[in-house]
């Protein structure tokens, strides 16, 4: 009897490409393949790759280069490359790395397939949004958490990126037709999903084979599936964030008390530049409509540093608007030209590498500074965890996460998938520690 032939995949970038490398394993599975731990010795090396950084684009094509040498050295090795930078370079990719075998963009996921059970495999590229992922087979990193696309593409012209060159204008999913896959999903022991898209919260002006809806009706409508504890949701656009949306936080139980609101920075003048659709005053009036009805929440963010024409006066305002919300973390990123985008023009206005950086550490200074102080308000609490598996800095502890977003290390006796509650007596900028009692355990 002939071994299975095997796979390995590598994921760069966002939970969109998280979301679908599980299917693209799902399906490989379904049609007989085994995951093998390793690139070397894969029968099939896949790349579910990402373009919104310069950073992810070079470990990429480093990785691509390693899969060409296992290539020379076992002809008869598979290389396919799919997601977004496969997009961005449709016409391309094969003239540029002749090694591989099959391309193909995000919404083509489901070509793999078929590209592997024909009878001849010559070079094909597949780029052509077709459809979502969602009906496809799927394996998950955890079999009580999932991802669940609600859309795809994005309407804004943001001038720093690529997504809407790479994913196209937005194309949302029948609201049926999603409540009936998380449906499915809970009734196969998943607890938490996360609903993913590049602007959420736009969720419902453009279904595709399906009646106009919103994203607040969507939370309502999950909300009331038997079984399901969490929903998360990333990413939302202030300009979208709507008061139905805040109060679906304050209303509905399984709704996490999080929300992850991009800002970019916290001028006005560049925020115009960025083509971002708002300005300070408008952000910083969301939060406040947030916490209105959300004391509690916790805002994680995101933040560029370095813009083309940044000023120090620029950065100052970001800094400004930092101290004033007071987030509970932040993703940062030093600004990184991307080819076909507005801002990559503005070459004469690029501020130095070692401004940026020095920039980037006051930034940080400040995210976790106010992070870490925001913390503090769960110190003697006792949040409901999620329970991942062991801490990584500990074996002997529990990790899992609360309804806030944040990382729990904890001691106790608890499996992954279990929702337990533990008395937190410790927080840092980025972690929370605590205890759990057996008692507590009993009473779950």
């Amino acid at each position: 009897m002939n071994a299975a032939k095997t796979f390995h995949v590598t994921t760069f970038g966002c939970q969109m490409n998280e979301h679908d490398s599980e299917r693209m394993k799902g399906m490989l599975e379904s049609l007989g393949y085994a995951e093998a731990p390793e690139q070397e010795g894969a029968d099939l090396i896949l790349f579910n790759t990402c373009s919104i950084r310069e950073k992810a684009d070079s470990r990429f094509i480093a990785y691509l280069q390693q899969a060409a040498a296992h290539k020379r050295r076992a002809p008869g090795t598979v290389i396919g490359v799919g997601g977004c930078w496969a997009q961005s370079v449709k016409h391309d990719v094969f003239r540029q790395f002749p090694y591989v075998d099959v391309a193909f963009g995000p919404g083509q996921v489901h070509k793999l397939a078929e590209f592997l059970t024909t009878d001849s495999l010559t070079a094909q590229g597949f780029f052509e949004f077709e459809g979502f992922t969602g009906h496809l087979p799927v394996k998950r990193a955890r079999d009580f958490q999932g991802w669940v696309q609600i859309s795809a593409g994005c309407n804004m012209k943001c001038s720093y990126c690529i997504v809407p060159a790479t994913r196209g204008r937005q194309v949302d999913r029948p609201l049926d037709e999603l409540v009936a896959e998380v449906r499915d999903m809970v009734e196969n022991g998943v607890l938490e999903v996360t609903l993913l898209g590049q602007n959420v919260n736009a969720y419902g002006r453009a279904v595709r084979g399906g009646e106009r809806s919103s994203f607040a009706a969507l939370l309502h409508e999950l909300d009331a599936l038997d079984g399901l504890r969490r929903i998360r949701y990333t990413s939302p656009h202030p300009q979208d964030m709507k008061e139905d949306v805040v109060l679906a936080h304050a209303q509905l139980e399984s709704v996490c008390p999080h929300m992850h609101l991009p800002l970019q920075t916290g001028s006005s003048r560049v925020l115009k530049a960025m083509r971002r659709t708002y300005d300070r005053a408008r952000f910083l009036d969301r939060v406040a409509l947030i916490r209105e009805h959300n004391p509690d929440i916790a805002l994680t963010t995101d933040i560029i540093v370095g813009f083309p024409g940044e000023t120090e006066a620029d950065f100052a305002e970001t800094l400004e608007v930092c101290e004033e919300v007071g987030f509970d973390g932040a993703f940062t990123f030093i600004y990184s030209p991307r080819r076909d985008t507005e801002a990559a023009e503005l070459v004469e206005d690029f501020v130095d590498h070692e401004i940026a950086v020095a920039r980037m550490e006051r930034l940080v200074e400040v995210i976790q500074r106010r992070a870490a102080e925001r913390a503090q308000r769960f110190v003697g609490r006792t949040l409901d965890v999620l329970v991942e598996g062991s801490s990584r800095t500990d074996a002997a502890r529990l990790r899992g996460r609360s309804g806030h977003g944040k990382v729990v290390n904890f001691s106790g006796l608890a499996e992954p998938g279990e929702i337990v509650p533990v008395q937190i007596t410790a927080a840092t900028s980025q972690t929370l520690a605590g205890e759990m009692s057996l008692l507590a355990r009993a009473l779950v």
